[in-house]
């Protein structure tokens, strides 16, 4: 029996990918084979590839992916700044005396990380480097001590702001657009940046509770696997946590205020972590910080004032209250450049802004370059009936809409054994996702169950990503072997975590139905 060519067509993909090539272009070369081997065999339209310009040109131009270099920008300074390191050491000296402190420390300050970088590799590298040997030497079991910094680095993609919110944003609100253009609905709907990151932010903290709760239990079940340390240090002072604590915060505030609070996009919201990183960065570094911390605050109060008090000198009716305020905004805008300037001197003086810069665009072009080539895919696929394929798959499952979403979440969970979480998002997703929202989902309380079963895919073997970088950071003592069973538990809490925001939905779109 011969397989249908948008069968194989998947199929070759998933070998290409196991195979060790670069993703993208496994992802154009396997659509452009079956776009010729459709062709020929009269199964494929070779005008639908007309379209890619158009695709390419939307992708480059969504205001929704602007936010993704800005963001990995704001993630890799504040990996150079120490900010972890700090967290760390302060977290630790505050709950070290209890039986687990250290443990529910590391998740504290990996939920911490995570709403400031977002950056999963190096949440997880730092707190390798740093919590794994002291946990190990406090009489830590080694494989819960691996466990405890692996998934503590992965809610980096679960708390907001993360790429993954970003670019699922995106894909939930197209799929949740061509749902309702299939219902036959002339006023669209549509999902935003702020309402996903409204909508994770108390399944992100419930997942940092149910963490919390088991290395709790854990450690009053089993005392010698999580003791408290023999000599914690000096219990550090309220300014000493503050000082540790305060930075991170106010750029989470800063960030996630603007984009909760109306004030900006998500694109500007990302600009404004951006800059705060780097102002961040910069007064933590030797020297006089006065004038970046003055600078932060003059960019501080020009954001206020651009609300309460827009300018518009172009009006005719501008008086001497208008020009007053627009020198006084003026003043502070270059008081805030100075502060920039000063700070951008300092990083490249300790050598860290060229590795900023470069590891920016890395990141950022792998992802793009896996959204590009994605789109490309999706398109032959969609020529060759795959698309149709899916739904009547979906529509065959038993149980309904419940019995086809646990069919969609068990495909995902396998794929996230092999696949990256951009590459689930932007080839699985858009096939899958306007379906489910046709049989009555929430397309907000959808995407939080998937972006936790996306989050679960750099946890799970053999190619959890958090699990390769926690070996490249481990001591020599700690084995793979201990790495991969420390993980198992923490993926059985994720699965806890995705029943529980799906026997309470109320916990994803609550917020987002309060603040939208």
């Amino acid at each position: 029996m011969t397989l249908p060519l948008d069968i194989l067509m998947f199929i070759g993909l998933i070998v290409a990918i196991l195979v060790g090539y670069p993703v993208s272009f496994m992802l154009a070369g396997t659509a452009a084979l079956f776009a010729l081997t459709g062709w020929m065999t009269g199964q494929f339209d070779l005008s639908l590839l007309g379209a890619l310009g158009q695709r390419v040109f939307g992708t480059l131009t969504n205001d929704v992916l602007i936010a993704i270099p800005l963001f990995v920008f704001m993630g890799v300074v504040l990996e150079k700044s120490r900010i972890a390191e700090e967290l760390l050491e302060t977290m630790g000296r505050l709950f070290g005396s209890m039986r687990g402190g250290l443990g529910v420390s590391v998740v504290l300050v990996g939920a911490l990380l995570a709403a400031s970088t977002g950056i999963v590799g190096a949440t997880v590298v730092a707190m390798g480097l740093i919590a794994l040997p002291t946990m190990v030497r406090s009489g830590y079991d080694p494989k819960l001590a691996s466990g405890i910094v692996c998934t503590s680095g992965t809610l980096g993609q679960i708390i907001p702001p993360s790429t993954l919110l970003i670019i699922l944003s995106d894909v939930m609100s197209n799929a949740y657009q061509q749902a309702q253009y299939a219902q036959g609905k002339f006023t669209i709907e549509t999902i935003s940046v702020g309402q996903v990151f409204a909508a994770a932010l108390l399944p992100g903290l419930t997942l940092v509770a149910v963490y919390i709760a088991y290395l709790l239990a854990r450690a009053t079940v089993s005392p010698e696997v999580a003791p408290a340390l023999a000599e914690p240090g000096a219990r550090p002072g309220a300014r000493e946590i503050l000082r540790a604590i305060v930075p991170p915060v106010l750029l989470i505030v800063a960030v996630l205020g603007s984009i909760l609070g109306g004030v900006a996009t998500p694109s500007e919201a990302a600009s404004v972590g951006a800059i705060g990183a780097l102002l961040l960065a910069g007064a933590r570094s030797e020297g006089n910080g006065r004038l970046i911390v003055l600078g932060a605050a003059a960019l501080g109060v020009v954001a206020v004032l651009a609300g309460l008090f827009p300018v518009r000198l172009q009006r005719s009716d501008a008086g001497p209250l208008e020009w007053s305020l627009a020198a006084l905004t003026t003043g502070l805008v270059l008081l805030g450049i100075a502060g920039i300037a000063v700070s951008v001197r300092r990083a490249a003086r300790r050598g860290i802004l060229t590795p900023i810069v470069t590891s920016t665009m890395t990141v950022t072009a792998m992802i793009f370059a896996t959204i590009l080539a994605a789109s490309v895919f999706s398109l032959v696929f969609r020529g060759l009936g795959g698309d149709l394929r899916v739904e009547a798959i979906l529509h065959s499952m038993p149980g309904g809409p419940q019995g086809a979403l646990i069919f969609v979440m068990a495909m995902i969970f396998v794929l996230g054994f092999f696949l990256d979480f951009v590459e689930i998002s932007v080839i699985v997703l858009p096939l899958v996702a306007p379906i489910l929202i046709l049989m009555g989902h929430d397309p907000l309380w959808l995407a939080m169950l998937i972006a936790i079963n996306l989050q679960t895919s750099f946890l799970t073997p053999p190619f959890g990503f958090s699990l390769f970088y926690l070996r490249a950071a481990a001591p020599p003592e700690i084995t793979t072997g201990q790495i991969y069973r420390g993980v198992m538990p923490f993926i059985a809490l994720q699965i806890v975590g995705i029943l529980i925001i799906w026997l309470l939905p109320s916990i994803s779109t609550w917020l987002p139905g309060m603040v939208f």
